[in-house]
């Protein structure tokens, strides 16, 4: 059994690269494209929304995994950028400042900046890696 995810780990790396990925890229619709809608969305040109741009550009480059080494090193860095600028001047505690997404997110872009997007990414196919499901 456990040789079975050993074989599945590459796999669940592009598995966890996209999931993630979806969902920072859905913040950026939300703050750029006003998809899905919300009541508030930030002024054009504010930090929040430079922050929305990246995360809908380097958020579709992570979900699709093209160039997804330096895309996942950027939305690291902006979201330790978030926290700090955001988050921790509400308070030390993530789950009382509401930073844990930020930390969440900030670890698992560095994680996929070290380890690379897995088989099933536009890089591996560009590298001639095909994603053979066996």
């Amino acid at each position: 059994m456990l040789q079975n995810l050993d074989r599945s780990q590459p796999y669940l790396l592009s598995l966890l690269r996209a999931v993630s990925a979806l969902v920072l890229f859905s913040y950026g619709t939300q703050k750029i494209l006003h998809f899905p809608f919300a009541e508030k969305v930030p002024a054009v040109g504010t930090l929040p929304w430079i922050a929305g741009l990246f995360e809908l550009i380097l958020g579709f480059c992570v979900l699709i995994g093209f160039k997804t080494r330096p895309a996942a090193f950027i939305l690291s860095g902006l979201m330790a950028f978030a926290y700090f600028i955001g988050h921790f001047p509400r308070g030390f505690y993530p789950a009382q400042n509401g930073g844990v997404a930020s930390i969440l997110f900030c670890f698992i872009f560095l994680y996929i900046f070290a380890a690379g997007p897995g088989p099933v990414s536009v890089d591996a196919k560009m590298k001639g890696k095909q994603a053979a499901f066996a």
